[in-house]
């Protein structure tokens, strides 16, 4: 058996450091302890106080050092107890490290100091920095590249962007970690891509993919598409185009300048995929609301052997809601449970939010019960879900629970809260909460938190008086699309068509391209028998070149996303759609069901006008739904505009009919179709 010396005693500590063993640690320290006894050797002692502070066990690490002779405690020992309390997050631990050391007559030297300026940092102490700058100056070490860096790195995150600025310019030596520092830590994207340059200029050392990651990222950040295509050009000429990193950086940077084409080609690039490269396309898909590549990538990504990450989960379950894709989206929570990360933040939240925009409350709420902690997203997520199925009262009690459990509301916590009272004709509770907001919570509403207000008065027939808030919130918050939208919609509802032309007026102004707003005033116009103006509406958007957006119905039918527009007949099973339609219209005359031909919105006969209104893409999907799902399961529908008023009763009179629970999403709300009636109570 070979004599165990000091050096293969040390290996055998450090190899432990690098397995992060907590085990394989204290069997190295027994083999120390059973040859040399409790008091190792100063060499030996540096490595096991190495270990254990690096293991993240402080208190042993510190009670090993305490055991060395105190002349025989170097720098070295003492670093290695810094560094592996700063490793671990233990900066103020350090700084007394520091403390310490510097009473056993130590002191840092060029390794000690930039470890300390990273706990300054990490506790965002800029005086406990300039303290350790000045400690630099006194022991001759300032200019070492290292401490200057560190220092300089400091500056910038604890927000002393001046004394930054006057370090980085007094540095004799830039070395590369001093410039991507420079480079990250910058002001502002602007400033991070013109230091870039000035590396490229001076020529003090050449970038490397840290450098080429935070240029793009400024790029991202500011949208600066010209400018990350020249570092594209660069980065290939330099050969970095096999750095997976910068190649994972490139793709978010077309994403992010929503030039997904790209991000797919450098994707597509990628030879060696990490979790970092599936979770980034994933991401920019479901940024760019492309739900069903993002759910295909994913699949494509656990084909791969890769296991689903908080991040992946996360944004394939958004992608799902975004889809409004339930089946898809539980198949996506079983995974997120089979990984046990379903509570946390991150997939947490996307899990509310998924179950309340399928519009499925009772999971959303288990979702959100589930949670071992809660954010701001989850707790807006929850609220949004019960304001989007018209549950206000609901939404209103968690609003309340909030500060109970020590969430504070933020800006979308109102929005979410108001949409709910505006769904739900709760006015008097809407206009006391907007009350509030400023006085209670120190929130000042913004374009959005008017838009519920103008939409919530002019649901409740109101109109005048949202007319009046419009007026009374200008000129300091100028009234938005959004804003002007709700009144127009409003005047539709209540006909009001001469207020209804002073919005839509405002509407072409802020975007006169926008083919619905001009349809809109069309149809109000044409709802009042105001044929001609109608018509003229029409021939404007003709003559300027302005097409009418398609509405259509999207319906999941075992994993596949089947859409329908107006009069579709293109389906593989239309035959059997076709037929199913023609029995539902003859049960729901029997039933009493009356079409109401005012949707119908063309100066037709009475018979047209009734098959008009038969040939939505709402009635298509539900004929299809029940055709393709079997007899119980819920029929789940998705529309990307306003559900029309005989759509709606013709599908509240379906539901008693065949006696199912039949869900509609909108561009609104969710209604919830059940023994002829809907959750929304005819207000939407």
């Amino acid at each position: 058996m070979p004599l165990l010396t000091s050096r293969s005693l040390a290996a055998a500590v450090e190899f432990a450091v690098s397995s992060r063993s907590s085990l394989l640690g204290r069997a190295a320290h027994g083999q120390v302890v059973k040859k040399l006894g409790r008091a190792p050797d100063p060499f030996l002692s540096a490595h096991l106080v190495n270990m254990y502070s690096k293991l993240d066990r402080p208190r042993t690490a510190e009670v090993l050092l305490f055991l060395t002779p105190s002349d025989s405690r170097s720098v070295v020992i003492w670093t290695a107890l810094i560094a592996g309390n700063i490793q671990n997050g233990h900066s103020a631990s350090a700084i007394s490290n520091l403390a310490d050391m510097r009473r056993d007559g130590i002191q840092p030297n060029d390794f000690t100091l930039p470890c300390l300026f990273k706990a300054a940092a990490a506790l965002r102490s800029p005086l406990l920095g300039q303290q350790l700058h000045d400690l630099s100056i006194k022991l001759l070490l300032i200019h070492d590249a290292f401490v200057a860096c560190s220092a300089f790195d400091m500056y910038s995150k604890t927000g002393l962007l001046q004394d930054a600025g006057k370090m980085f310019d007094e540095m004799p030596r830039r070395n590369i970690a001093t410039w991507n520092a420079a480079i990250s830590n910058a002001a502002d994207p602007p400033e991070s891509i013109s230091r870039y340059i000035a590396l490229l200029r001076t020529g003090d050392a050449s970038p490397n993919s840290i450098s080429l990651c935070a240029s793009l990222t400024a790029c991202s950040a500011a949208g600066f598409l010209q400018e990350g295509q020249q570092l594209h050009g660069h980065l290939v000429k330099q050969g970095h185009d096999a750095d997976t990193s910068v190649l994972n950086t490139l793709v978010d940077f077309y994403g992010k300048c929503r030039h997904v084409d790209h991000s797919e080609r450098v994707f597509h690039s990628i030879r060696d995929r990490t979790t970092v490269s599936w979770s980034t396309m994933l991401a920019i898909y479901e940024q760019n609301h492309m739900g069903e590549k993002a759910c295909e990538l994913f699949l494509e990504a656990t084909r791969a052997g890769f296991e689903p990450t908080e991040f992946m989960l996360s944004a394939a379950i958004s992608a799902c809601a975004g889809l409004a894709a339930l089946e898809s989206g539980k198949a996506a929570h079983a995974l997120a449970v089979k990984a046990r990360v379903e509570g946390s933040v991150y997939v947490g939240s996307a899990l509310v939010d998924m179950y309340g925009k399928c519009g499925s409350v009772d999971d959303c709420e288990r979702a959100f019960q589930q949670m071992r902690s809660r954010n701001s997203v989850c707790w807006n997520a929850m609220i949004g879900a019960y304001a989007h199925q018209g549950r206000a009262e609901s939404a209103l009690r968690l609003f309340r629970r909030m500060g109970g459990e020590g969430a504070r509301p933020n800006y979308v916590t109102f929005v979410s809260v108001l949409a709910g009272c505006s769904r739900s004709g709760m006015v008097d509770e809407g206009m006391a909460i907007f009350s509030e907001m400023t006085p209670v919570y120190g929130i000042r509403p913004g374009a959005e938190h008017y838009a519920c207000i103008v939409d919530m008065l002019g649901r409740a027939g109101q109109v005048e008086r949202a007319h009046r808030i419009i007026e009374e919130m200008m000129p300091d918050i100028p009234p938005t699309i959004s804003i002007w939208g709700a009144l127009l919609g409003a005047c539709k509802m209540h006909g009001k068509p001469e207020l209804g032309k002073v919005a839509a007026e405002n509407l072409f102004r802020l975007d006169p391209m926008d083919s619905g707003n001009h349809v809109l005033l069309s149809n109000m116009l044409a709802a009042e028998g105001r044929w001609d103006e109608a018509s003229l509406v029409r021939e404007e958007m003709k003559d300027v070149g302005i097409k009418k957006g398609t509405g259509c119905s999207w319906i999941s039918v075992r994993d596949a996303i089947h859409v329908f527009q107006a009069k579709d007949t293109s389906h593989p099973r239309n035959s059997e759609i076709q037929t199913m339609l023609t029995k539902l219209r003859r049960d729901m005359k029997a039933a009493g069901y009356v079409p109401d031909t005012k949707v119908a919105l063309y100066d037709l006969e009475d018979e047209e006008k009734e098959s008009e209104v038969w040939s939505h893409s709402e009635k298509i999907a539900l004929a299809f739904g029940l055709v393709a799902l079997p007899t119980g399961i819920p029929i789940r529908i998705t529309k990307n505009l306003r559900v029309c008023n005989d759509c709606h009763s013709a599908i509240k009179f379906v539901s008693g009919i065949v006696e199912r629970e039949i869900v509609v999403r909108d561009n609104n709300r969710y209604h919830h179709f059940r023994d002829n009636r809907c959750s929304c109570g005819d207000y939407w």
